[in-house]
């Protein structure tokens, strides 16, 4: 007899829940991985890896649930201190998305300051780290940098950074992984760092 539906999403939602909470990264996932597998003969698992369809999942080198940190231009780049850098090119933005100089002002496209409707420069907006300051005040997590891994994307090594807290829950708010976290956190949220070294 087939059980009502409103049970089955119940099943499922507590099975998540205890897998999520009682494994490291990878061992959650190859055991996920391993049954995927096991249920499709293996052409799920080699779509899900596959590095230019990655992107639609997040962002390259990272597939799974785990969402951005909160920042400026939707995807999380950072410089190697976790300050917000543009995606596209990984010139350093302030809080605001605005592109800066090496003082902190608003540039435009030229690298001239912008200026305002009165024809004054326009003040410059706060430019924090995206795990330790923002998230943190965000979400009132004591939220570190800690665990990473790399990845080959766009022919460069990617670092994918963990920001990680004692939250149990992930910024996308089901339940929180250890990752690559240590002393009792567990990741929060995802942010990466592009090396800029060929692979």
């Amino acid at each position: 007899m087939r059980r009502p539906d409103h049970l089955m999403d119940s099943a499922a939602r507590s099975l998540s829940t205890r897998l999520a909470s009682g494994m490291t990264r990878r061992s959650f996932l190859g055991r996920m991985g391993g049954a995927v597998l096991a249920a499709t003969g293996g052409a799920a698992v080699a779509a899900a890896v596959e590095p230019e369809k990655s992107e639609a999942f997040h962002f390259c080198g990272h597939i799974w649930t785990t969402g951005s940190c909160p920042n400026p231009l939707g995807l999380p780049r950072i410089d190697k201190n976790g300050y917000p850098l543009r995606p596209s090119d990984g010139h350093p933005i302030d809080n605001l998305g605005r592109a800066i100089d090496s003082a902190g002002w608003a540039v435009d496209g030229a690298g001239k300051r912008l200026l305002g409707p009165d024809g004054d420069p326009l003040p410059r907006a706060p430019r924090t780290r995206l795990c330790e300051e923002w998230t943190h005040e965000r979400f009132g997590l004591d939220s570190h940098m800690q665990g990473s891994w790399y990845r080959c994307c766009g022919g460069q090594i990617r670092k994918l950074v963990d920001c990680c807290s004692f939250s149990t829950k992930r910024i996308n708010g089901d339940a929180s992984l250890t990752g690559y976290c240590f002393d009792g956190r567990r990741v929060f949220c995802v942010l990466f760092y592009d090396s800029g070294l060929k692979c």
